[in-house]
């Protein structure tokens, strides 16, 4: 029977949240609940036909298809995989499919990273992981938080998710600032927010949120240059992705005490490496890249994952990102 790896299902609910019969029925389905090594994954994988991905979280370099000698179909969510070698896998005849953006309940679960996001502001400007740690090992109370209303968000961006975020903010009484390469002053208006230069938003704002899709424009971003300019008092949020901000700009800010605090979901490494500064940083609050990570989400990406894998059994793939690949 063919062999079909899910990999990185760190909460183990790939197969409770699809009904995988239509591919249980006819292949071997096995789920990996631990991120993996390349070398791991050579060892891990050598014999699978098809593999399963979440986002970015397994990377497909050159070096890791070449050795993957069964290796048939990848299934991303995107229309494309940043971490993924499409050439290698095009060059092997290994073809790769995406997802059904059509599909309602992606539009349904659009909600989630910007939830996410406003959840870890309150929790970062409130201390309350910290507080959290104090109660359970029988304390009280040791910060003091900050009360949102009438102070200033900077958005990294205001494309979708920054609009939402400009949303709850407004909900909270803020005012809300924003800066992108492209942004326009009507644009920003339109919303009801104001548009300023990069700098006048770290600068100003009491909140600094990044909002902005990862590319060669915004890696590294935002560097040890902007944090200096944000005030003493401030915070900065980010749930897009690690490389927009300097990592090693950050963690000296944070460790100096030179900005009030930061929330992060996302970072350089994932899973964030066990002996990582800014796991003890104490005025940090991290999560581990929750943003998309709902049931919701994950029932859209795990029942097309499952439409996509099926239809490669029948020898009809659907939904095909390197054409060139099916003439190998």
């Amino acid at each position: 029977m063919p062999k079909v790896a899910i990999l990185d299902d760190y909460a183990r609910v790939a197969l409770d949240l699809a009904d995988w019969s239509p591919v249980r029925s006819r292949a071997e389905v096995t789920a990996f609940d631990r991120h993996l090594s390349e070398d791991e994954a050579v060892e891990a994988l050598e014999s699978f036909d098809v593999v399963c991905t979440l986002r970015e979280r397994m990377a497909f370099p050159r070096t890791l298809i070449e050795r993957l000698p069964n290796l048939k179909l990848i299934t991303i969510v995107g229309m494309s995989l940043p971490n993924l070698d499409m050439a290698a896998a095009s060059e092997r005849g290994i073809l790769v499919t995406h997802p059904n953006f059509a599909d309602p309940r992606f539009a349904a679960a659009g909600n989630g990273t910007p939830e996410l996001a406003w959840g870890l502001l309150i929790a970062t400007v409130r201390n309350l992981a910290e507080e959290h740690r104090h109660m359970r090992e029988g304390g009280w109370q040791t910060t003091t938080g900050l009360t949102l209303s009438g102070k200033t968000l900077g958005l990294l961006g205001l494309g979708k998710i920054g609009k939402r975020m400009n949303e709850y903010a407004k909900v909270f009484g803020m005012e809300v600032i924003a800066w992108s390469q492209n942004l326009t002053d009507e644009a920003a208006a339109a919303v009801g927010a104001r548009r300023v230069e990069k700098e006048t938003l770290f600068a100003e704002a009491d909140v600094v949120s990044i909002h902005l899709v990862l590319s060669e424009r915004t890696r590294g971003l935002v560097t040890g240059a902007e944090l200096g300019l944000m005030k003493p008092s401030a915070y900065l949020i980010n749930t897009s992705r690690g490389p927009i901000v300097d990592e090693a700009a950050l963690i000296a800010t944070l460790g100096a005490g030179r900005i009030a605090g930061a929330g992060l979901d996302v970072y350089d490494i994932e899973p964030l490496p066990h002996d990582h500064p800014l796991r003890f940083l104490p005025n940090v609050t991290l999560s581990p890249h929750l943003g998309y990570v709902t049931r919701e989400l994950l029932n859209a990406v795990y029942s097309d994952t499952v439409e996509a894998v099926a239809a490669w059994l029948d020898g009809k793939p659907v939904r095909i990102v390197n054409q060139e690949a099916l003439r190998r």
